[in-house]
């Protein structure tokens, strides 16, 4: 098992926006300070939007991106979903497919947010741009991204992420290889504690939540 703590990264970020990349995969050009991803999933960064901060209008093609929202708010313009916000605890998925689309994402408040930005790539090429969104459970984990094409409550993949906002006591087991993120709290994790901005890999695990409550990101790959 090894940890990255995302404090011992350089915080860097764009237009209106601050965040901490702690995977850069490779294939997109990552470098020794970032790790690779797992299967198709290439891009993790932990963000905040200053005050009314936005990253103006920009394009995406052949990729799905995945906004996971911690604190705050955020409203999302483009060519998807014009005009939907997210508040903590929503997750939005956008394929942007071989159509491609366009989006702007904007703090609409006078403080703060805080949100996960992960990137994976589709598993085929030229798929129609589109959107989904998900409200997540108390104390369980929901899957928000892959899965068999035989369904439709998610984009499909054999990557699949899963993303819970979990009670003190709540125990998550894993088989296989995975990649874990922890924020908002502290757990142990086969009998090492760890604490917001920790960025885990390893094969197989158990999990117990040692705080109140706890945001878990899992990526693994079936």
């Amino acid at each position: 098992m090894k940890i990255l703590s995302r404090d011992s990264l350089h915080r860097g970020g764009f237009a209106g926006l601050k965040e901490t990349r702690l995977i850069v995969d490779k294939k997109v050009g990552g470098d020794h300070s970032t790790w690779d991803g797992l299967g198709n999933f290439i891009y993790l960064a932990d963000a905040r939007f200053l005050p009314h901060g936005e990253t103006h209008m920009h394009p995406h093609r052949e990729l799905d991106v995945i906004t996971i929202m911690l604190e705050g708010r955020l409203t999302h313009e483009g060519s998807l979903k014009d005009g939907q916000s997210m508040k903590a605890n929503q997750v939005q998925v956008q394929r942007a497919g071989g159509e491609g689309f366009a989006h702007n994402e904007i703090n609409p408040d006078d403080s703060g947010n805080r949100l996960l930005q992960l990137w994976a790539l589709p598993e085929s090429a030229g798929e129609p741009a589109a959107y989904k969104f998900y409200q997540l459970e108390q104390n369980e984990l929901l899957r928000i991204y892959g899965g068999a094409k035989s369904q439709t409550e998610t984009f499909d993949s054999h990557t699949v992420i899963e993303v819970g906002n979990l009670k003190r006591h709540k125990t998550i087991t894993k088989q296989g290889q995975y990649l874990a993120y922890i924020t908002n709290g502290q757990a142990m994790l086969n009998g090492a504690t760890v604490t917001d901005g920790d960025l885990i890999s390893g094969v197989d695990f158990e999990l117990n939540v040692l705080s109140d409550t706890l945001h878990l990101t899992v990526i693994t790959k079936h």
